[in-house]
């Protein structure tokens, strides 16, 4: 796990779990079971489980809040935890691997997550020159389509269009690929 302060707020970690095909159902029965006991642990604030793309990916991704880094831990490496994770191995392609990050930090994390994170003025330019050029495409795309669609021009329902796209481009789209091309940047 990486080093975050034990007073630090909103502890997360972020799970992945490559899930066998012929296993998916027997995945989601797995998480109606460890999401609920998750929930019952000190300081527990949420889960958040993104599924796979269906006929694109395998990959589950589960995000679990807790209030401290302390909290968080303590359900991490829980008997209960351990247990439920033996009993979700013969589903999964590979073994459980997970992050506990702080912020937009997941962005900038490489493959090995022992490595450094960025400074915060690098992550800055990286995220801001990502989504300035997104916001520039994004906007006039939006009115073009909610015209195209009859709705009246309404910019808080504009705004929620284009902010929704922009953090799922940048989410699934933009950052993995550009954190890439700038890592040698990044991590100078």
């Amino acid at each position: 796990m990486a080093s975050m302060p034990e007073h630090e707020p909103n502890a997360s970690a972020v799970i992945t779990h490559h899930v066998k095909d012929a296993h998916t159902e027997h995945y989601e029965n797995w998480l109606g079971e460890i999401v609920p006991l998750c929930k019952t642990y000190p300081g527990h604030l949420g889960v958040l489980v993104i599924r796979p793309v269906v006929g694109a990916t395998t990959t589950f991704t589960v995000v679990i809040r807790f209030d401290t880094r302390e909290h968080l831990c303590t359900w991490m490496q829980s008997e209960d935890r351990k247990r439920l994770i033996e009993k979700a191995k013969p589903f999964l392609i590979e073994d459980d691997r997970f992050l506990v990050r702080s912020g937009l930090d997941f962005w900038f994390t490489p493959e090995a997550a022992k490595a450094k994170l960025p400074t915060r003025w690098k992550q800055f330019l990286v995220t801001w020159s990502a989504i300035f050029p997104l916001s520039l495409i994004m906007v006039p795309t939006m009115d073009l389509m909610l015209n195209r669609l009859g709705l009246p021009d309404n910019r808080y329902v504009k705004t929620m269009c284009v902010t929704f796209v922009v953090v799922l481009l940048m989410v699934y789209v933009v950052m993995p690929r550009y954190t890439k091309l700038v890592h040698r940047w990044l991590f100078r």
